[in-house]
């Protein structure tokens, strides 16, 4: 395998490009042209506005990300759990019309029962793996659909995914309670309250929820106050949902910083303190271990 390649990190809202060389990031480049704004026959050009630069006559492309999901480029099929997080075997390779280009998509992982899936988490899995090579114990991806993870010997023995962040999106813009949650700022107090509220009677929720409009109405509550303890009610929520995954668990957190934060606080406030890993870092680890594997077995 060439030792010069580019990773790349694909999602539904954005695309991410590296030029990766033997020592690592050589460059990168990014623009907002994610799988969701994008036909099958656009992804090419949108790649190639990025990386047409760092071509050269044959260069390997690997990518992970919603760029695999049948909505995508072309679909690469799941891979059942248990298993590791990515394996060089399980690459769909894209017919492209520049010759210059060899692209690969990672899969991503199922499991039947529950049923769930993951696209793009299983190669922050594999970096983190890779950056933690022996550990043994749960990752927690927190995003717009965030995932827990179990592992054990270097594979994904089950994981769960809860739609918090979309929860949250979607209340707080397109519900009744958008009309209390306008403006910046937040309140650590009110996240706490939340928290505690939903952890201590997670069947109250929907009550809880619309508490939050009543409170502004009656009582002024401020929009980060609210804002905040909408959030501590909806991890509230997956963390009683997710407790057999972390309770009595080694925990390391994956994800952007604000919202790993915040799950920080919330597993702490539970008496757990996870370890926190930038996301980014660990894509590029995860695709950097795979391209590792295809030079040992292309």
């Amino acid at each position: 395998m060439p030792e010069r390649w580019i990773a790349v990190d694909w999602g539904t809202s954005n695309l991410r490009a590296w030029a990766m060389g033997p020592a690592g990031v050589v460059a990168q480049a990014e623009s907002d042209k994610g799988m969701g704004k994008l036909a099958p026959d656009q992804f090419e050009a949108a790649l190639l506005d990025l990386v047409a630069p760092w071509l050269e006559s044959r260069s390997l492309v690997l990518a992970c990300g919603m760029v695999g999901a049948r909505q995508g480029w072309v679909e690469a099929q799941y891979r059942a759990v248990p298993c590791t997080p990515t394996d060089p075997a399980g690459l769909t390779r894209v017919p492209t019309q520049d010759a210059r280009l060899d692209v690969r998509i990672a899969p991503g992982l199922s499991q039947d029962r529950p049923a769930d899936v993951m696209r793009g988490e299983e190669t922050q899995l594999a970096g983190a793996l890779a950056l933690h090579p022996g550990f043994d114990g749960v990752f927690c991806l927190p995003g717009t659909h965030a995932k827990w993870a179990q592992v054990s010997a270097g594979e994904v023995v089950s994981f769960q995914t809860f739609m918090t962040g979309e929860l949250f999106a979607l209340l707080s813009t397109q519900s009744v309670l958008r009309h209390s949650m306008g403006g910046a700022g937040w309140d650590d107090a009110a996240f706490d309250e939340g928290l505690s509220e939903a952890l201590s009677r997670p069947d109250r929720i929907a009550a809880r929820l619309f508490s939050l409009r009543a409170e502004a109405l009656l009582h002024g509550l401020g929009a980060p106050q609210a804002r905040a303890r909408l959030s501590g009610l909806l991890i509230g929520i997956e963390l009683a949902g997710a407790k057999p995954y972390w309770l009595g668990q080694k925990v390391k957190l994956i994800g952007a910083e604000g919202l790993a934060a915040s799950y920080a606080r919330a597993l702490g406030s539970q008496g757990l303190q996870a370890d926190r890993l930038d996301a980014t870092a660990c894509t590029l680890a995860g695709l950097s271990a795979l391209h590792a594997k295809l030079k040992v077995s292309p």
